[in-house]
C-alpha cells in the first residue's frame, strides 16, 4: 500500500507539474494573443515565428499574375509604341509583359532603343509578324500600296502571337495610360464573349461627335447595306460600332469560337464583294470585327478608351476630362508625335528619346507634313 501511495504522490505532483506549465502557457499564449491583435494586423493572429514572412511579391496579387499586353509597332511610328509602353510601365505595379508585333526591318531598331533606354528592365517579347498570312484577303490598291499598313491587322491573331495566355490586352500604338493597367484587365466578360470594346455611343464620344465625318458611331458607317452580303446578316444598320484600338480578349473563347477564322472569311468575302462601307477612308481593320462581334462582346469603361484626340489640332476636351482620362488616345490624323495633337505635351511626358537619333528624323517629316 505504501508503493500505491508513492505512485499517486508522483501522479500529482505530475498532474500539478503539468497544471503549472499549462498555466505558464496559456498565459503566455493570452499574453501573445493580446499583442498580436493590438498589432492592427488585418489576419489577427498569425503564427509568425515559424512561417516565414512571403515576399512582397506573393503578398500583393497584382504582381504576381502576367498581364500579357500586345502593341504593334510599325517603324515610322515607332516612338508612338515606346511612349504607350513607358506609360503603362510607369503606372503599374503588376507583372507586364509586352508582346511587340513588329516586321523584320524594325526588330533591330526597337531592341536598340528598348535595351539602350530606361526602358532596359521592362519585360517584353519582340515578335515578328508575317504579311503573308494576309495575301487574298486584302485588296492593296496599287497607287496607295505604300498606305497599307499589314500590322493594323496584327490584333486578328492574337492566339497565335501569345499561344499560352488566358487573356489579353491589346492596344494601338498612338495611346498614352494614365492608371494601372490592371484595373482593365480586370474588366469583366461576360460569358460566351470572347473581347471586350468600348463602344462608340458611349457617353465621353456622342458628347463631341466629329462634324461631317460620315456616319462615324454606327454600323452604316463602315459597311455597304447596299450589299446583299450585308443586308443578309440583318444586323441592324444603326447599331453602335466600337473602337478596336483598345480591348481585352479572352483566347480561350476567341479560340473556341475560332475568331481568327470568322474574321479572315469576312477579309476574303470583302476582297470579292466590296462589303466595306466607302464613307469612312481607309477603315479596313473595323468592319470585319464589327461582324464577327456584333452583339456578342462585352464593354470596357468608357474612361479607358478616351478617343478622338488626333481628329482635330484643336482641343476636343477640357484640360481637367484629360487629367482625369485613364486611357487617352489620338487616332484620327493628328498623330502626338507630330506636335501640332491636342494636348500632345502629355504623350511628350512618357516619349523616351530614340537613342539612334532615326525617330526625330520622322517627327521632323510628319511636323512638316502636317503643316501643309
Amino acid at each position: 500500500s505504501s508503493k500505491f501511495s508513492v505512485n499517486i504522490s508522483i501522479l500529482i505532483v505530475a498532474v500539478v507539474i503539468f497544471l503549472l506549465v499549462l498555466h505558464h502557457n496559456f498565459l503566455s499564449l493570452s499574453d501573445f494573443l493580446k499583442r498580436e491583435l493590438s498589432d492592427s494586423s488585418p489576419l489577427g493572429l498569425q503564427p509568425i515565428d515559424f512561417i516565414p514572412a512571403a515576399p512582397q511579391r506573393l503578398v500583393d496579387e497584382s504582381n504576381d499574375k502576367e498581364i500579357s499586353v500586345v502593341i504593334a509597332a510599325s517603324d515610322e511610328r515607332l516612338g508612338g509604341a515606346i511612349a504607350a509602353m513607358n506609360s503603362i510601365y510607369r503606372h503599374t505595379r503588376s507583372n507586364v509583359v509586352f508582346h511587340i508585333v513588329t516586321l523584320n526591318d524594325t526588330v533591330d531598331h526597337l531592341r536598340l532603343w528598348l535595351s539602350g533606354t530606361a526602358l532596359k528592365n521592362m519585360r517584353y517579347r519582340i515578335l515578328d509578324f508575317d504579311p503573308r498570312v494576309l495575301e487574298g484577303k486584302v485588296q492593296v490598291d496599287p497607287q496607295k500600296a505604300d498606305t497599307f499598313k499589314p500590322l493594323t491587322f496584327a490584333r486578328f491573331y492574337l492566339p497565335s502571337l501569345v499561344p499560352h495566355a488566358e487573356k489579353v490586352i491589346y492596344v494601338d500604338d498612338d495611346v498614352i495610360v494614365q492608371d494601372d493597367i490592371l484595373e482593365l484587365y480586370n474588366t469583366p466578360l461576360k460569358p460566351g464573349h470572347a473581347a471586350a470594346f468600348s463602344d462608340d455611343c458611349d457617353s465621353t464620344t456622342s458628347k463631341v461627335a466629329v462634324r461631317g465625318a460620315g456616319n462615324q458611331y454606327n454600323y452604316i458607317g463602315f459597311l455597304d447595306y447596299k450589299k446583299e452580303t450585308i443586308r443578309k446578316l440583318a444586323m441592324k444598320a444603326n447599331t453602335c460600332s466600337f473602337n478596336p484600338g483598345v480591348f481585352i480578349a479572352n483566347l480561350t473563347e476567341w479560340k473556341l469560337q475560332n475568331i481568327t477564322k470568322q474574321l479572315e472569311k469576312w477579309m476574303a468575302l470583302n476582297v470579292v464583294e466590296e462589303l466595306y462601307s466607302k464613307t469612312l477612308a481607309g477603315s479596313i481593320t473595323t468592319p470585319p470585327l464589327l461582324i464577327v462581334f456584333y452583339k456578342q462582346h462585352s464593354s470596357i469603361d468608357p474612361m479607358w478608351n478616351v478617343r478622338h484626340l488626333g481628329s482635330s489640332a484643336g482641343k476636343r476636351y477640357s484640360p481637367q476630362f484629360v487629367k482625369a482620362a485613364k486611357l487617352l488616345h489620338w487616332n484620327g490624323h493628328f498623330k502626338p508625335w507630330g506636335r501640332t495633337a491636342s494636348y500632345a505635351e502629355v504623350w511628350e511626358k512618357w516619349y523616351v528619346p530614340d537613342p539612334t537619333g532615326k525617330f526625330n528624323l520622322i517627327r521632323r517629316h510628319s511636323e512638316a507634313y502636317e503643316a501643309k
